[in-house]
């Protein structure tokens, strides 16, 4: 893993400029800087859209009484919510019930077959039947985290250790700091910055074609499916 140090490190290499050896240094102001352009390419990246790297599931279970649950205090990391991904599971884990886009066009809020009613408002569930009993709602998410501590691998929405390790790919971070700082010190960045815009679509576009495997009970499906390499054992 390569930390946020040594990234802008090797930025300053490819710019020919001094190395950062702190970045956390504020009596420094090339640290300063370069810590600044860091923190606003990673948040930048976060922003730009669903990248794989990002999705996370939440759950809660219904308390009874209660009918809001706002996104933030579920799930501390919530950046913003996905549509058409909130799921009804039993104690077991297993699902009993999908919220459809179907069921929301209709109403304009969400029916589970467990006899209640919720609706997404204010940025939390919002519960205008609540359930008789504790039902365990699970959803999926974007997370607001840009960067993993290099020792815990606790995700973090902002750089607080040199040693912290970026989320996104490494190349593309680069590539990020090295035309914004080149712009930040009024230096002609049309070159780089180009450069980064093809590879932040091409990377974004490989984050979207990553898809879940379908585990099928049909084990002739697995036998059929060259791309998959799955042993099963049917005795």
């Amino acid at each position: 893993m390569t930390s946020i140090l040594e990234i802008c490190q090797e930025a300053a290499d490819i710019t020919a400029t001094q190395r950062p050896e702190d970045l956390f240094e504020r009596n420094v102001q090339h640290n300063a800087i370069f810590l600044s352009v860091a923190k606003n390419e990673l948040d930048s990246l976060m922003r730009y859209g669903n990248w794989q790297e990002l999705l996370s599931e939440g759950s809660f279970s219904t308390i009874e009484g209660k009918s809001f649950y706002p996104f933030e205090d579920i799930v501390p990391d919530f950046y913003a919510f996905l549509p058409g991904t909130i799921f009804i599971k039993d104690s077991g884990e297993k699902l009993i019930g999908a919220v459809t886009a179907e069921a929301k066009m209709n109403e304009l809020c969400f029916h589970s077959p467990i006899e209640s009613t919720f609706k997404i408002e204010n940025n939390g569930f919002k519960f205008l039947k609540m359930p008789k009993s504790s039902v365990k709602i699970v959803f999926m998410y974007r997370s607001n985290a840009v960067c993993t501590d290099a020792k815990t691998f606790e995700k973090k929405k902002t750089l607080s250790a040199n040693t912290d390790v970026p989320i996104f790919d490494q190349y593309l971070v680069k590539l990020g700091i090295i035309w914004r700082w080149l712009k930040r010190n009024g230096m002609d960045y049309e070159e780089e910055y180009n450069e980064y815009q093809k590879e932040l679509k091409k990377k974004f576009a490989l984050s979207l074609a990553i898809k879940d495997i379908h585990m099928s009970k049909d084990l002739n499906a697995f036998e059929n499916e060259t791309c998959l390499n799955v042993v099963i054992n049917k005795n």
